[in-house]
């Protein structure tokens, strides 16, 4: 009774929070009558519903515990991460989303790693790049639980094997019953929250830490005054490649280009990109400075940067109960907005990719199946990852930047060359396609073997050596047929 007359704000918010996502989940199962429904939303979403989407789906945990705090380490160069989100989510609207929506639906694909299979004609690509996309969901996920498990066992004091387990049984559900149409609708209306809560966040910690000229003594303060270094926490080369791993993912994560698999059509795109790039600028802009700024509110002493933002909300001078608690409701619409995607990128492309493809095979049956039982069986598939990724997430192998950013490497690495120059070159092979995603996994698996690592960050040797394979092997080979869909336009 002390503990819920202590939290009661928390509870009745993440109550009418529960509420909303039953109601969408509701919503999106009646809006499912295929799998093109439940994987993609039927190709027919608007852009503002998807902008937002595709700006919840980014900003997880990993962003308003992770990426908010990090300052605190980085130091002001972690800053320059606010613009390259914005790039990069330019890029991804520009470039890749009007073919990459044209081509997909041309040849039904409805996962990346089958499109990487009808691309380039070769069932070894596919199956390869849906084991990679597993793999590296997997570090993703772990990192999101993380972060929400590390806010809410300070800020509700709720153990964190059981915050753990609250938001898996949440998250499962909705996403499991509702599918795709579920999991945008609950977006937009995260990414909303999630707006309200930046400013927020970023008011009362500005507030405590004495105003915006706060910064100046944190700068000459001794103790402070190398994190406004370059080279603050690690040569610049290596922090540079840390924020490309971590927003180059706009153009090859599945969990944001499957936003662009859903889009109804051209004026969708235009809406789309306007949305999502207004909210990246606002909302990154406000939260990259709290962790320098929170070396003026509690000082020097936390053991990681991770426990920045919660160690700020626990704090009651620092916020007031109300604008505390809708906060903490938005880091849990933060958390569910990427687990959600994640969890049903990885599914459908078991299902998919792996399990269906194989059994299809086998049965000598065409790419159709049985839409009804792939469904179903999607279903499953989303409860079983989200078993195995709460339980690894109770002893994470690594912090949220550091799972987020190897996660984000690893689709750099092996997919832009199979999206990027996949859509914007004719050329390209089945073999290329094979040798950039296992040049990718290598080079970015083994780099520290490398005596000069330390000096550069993974990903770039990785990107290179995977978009030279991929370029050597197209330029060896004709065009294939797959590549005439290529001028199909919305």
């Amino acid at each position: 009774m002390a503990w819920l007359q202590t939290h009661w704000i928390a509870v009745a918010l993440l109550a009418a929070y529960g509420t909303l996502l039953v109601r969408h989940a509701i919503e999106g199962r009646r809006g499912t009558k295929g799998r093109a429904d439940y994987y993609v939303g039927g190709r027919s979403m608007g852009g503002v519903v998807l902008g937002l989407s595709f700006f919840a789906t980014y900003s997880s945990t990993n962003s308003f515990v992770g990426f908010s705090g990090q300052a605190y380490t980085y130091g002001a160069p972690w800053l320059l991460l606010a613009p390259a989100v914005v790039v990069f989510s330019l890029a991804a609207w520009i470039w890749v989303a009007p073919r990459l929506r044209a081509f997909t639906g041309a040849v039904d694909s409805v996962t990346l790693a089958d499109y990487v299979g009808f691309r380039f004609e070769s069932r070894a690509a596919r199956v390869l790049a849906a084991v990679i996309v597993i793999f590296a969901s997997f570090l993703y996920m772990i990192a999101v639980f993380k972060g929400i498990g590390n806010l809410l066992e300070i800020f509700l004091d709720i153990p964190y094997r059981g915050a753990i387990g609250f938001v898996f049984l949440v998250v499962v559900l909705y996403t499991a019953v509702g599918g795709f149409i579920s999991v945008v609708k609950t977006d937009a209306v995260q990414g909303i929250v999630m707006s309200i809560a930046a400013v927020l966040l970023f008011w009362g910690t500005l507030n405590s830490a004495g105003g915006l000229g706060a910064i100046d003594a944190i700068r000459q303060a001794p103790a402070t005054s190398g994190l406004f270094r370059w080279d603050a926490a690690m040569p610049f080369p290596v922090l540079i490649g840390i924020i490309v791993a971590g927003t180059l993912k706009f153009i090859v994560d599945p969990r944001q280009l499957s936003r662009f698999y859903a889009l109804a059509g051209p004026q969708a795109v235009r809406r789309g990109l306007i949305v999502s790039t207004i909210a990246f600028l606002g909302v990154y802009t406000l939260l990259l400075p709290i962790g320098l700024y929170a070396h003026a509110v509690i000082g020097g002493g936390l053991a990681e940067s991770d426990l920045v933002v919660p160690t700020l909300l626990g704090d009651a001078g620092i916020l007031p109960a109300l604008p505390a608690a809708f906060i903490l409701v938005a880091m849990l619409a933060a958390a569910m907005s990427s687990l959600d995607s994640v969890l049903l990128v990885m599914a459908s492309t078991w299902e998919r990719d792996v399990i269906s493809f194989f059994r299809r095979a086998e049965a000598g049956r065409d790419e159709g199946g049985d839409e009804g039982r792939a469904v179903a069986h999607t279903r499953f598939w989303v409860a079983l990852f989200a078993v195995i990724t709460a339980a690894l997430a109770l002893n994470p192998p690594g912090s949220i930047v550091t799972l987020t950013a190897f996660s984000g490497g690893l689709y750099a690495a092996c997919f832009f060359p199979a999206v990027v120059l996949g859509l914007l070159w004719r050329r390209g092979s089945g073999a290329g396609a094979v040798a950039s995603l296992l040049t990718g996994v290598t080079v970015l698996l083994c780099w520290d073997l490398v005596p000069f690592a330390g000096a550069v960050h993974e990903v770039f040797p990785a990107m290179a050596l995977s978009l030279a394979a991929y370029v050597a092997c197209g330029l060896a080979a004709p065009p294939l047929a797959a590549a005439r869909r290529l001028d199909v336009s919305l």
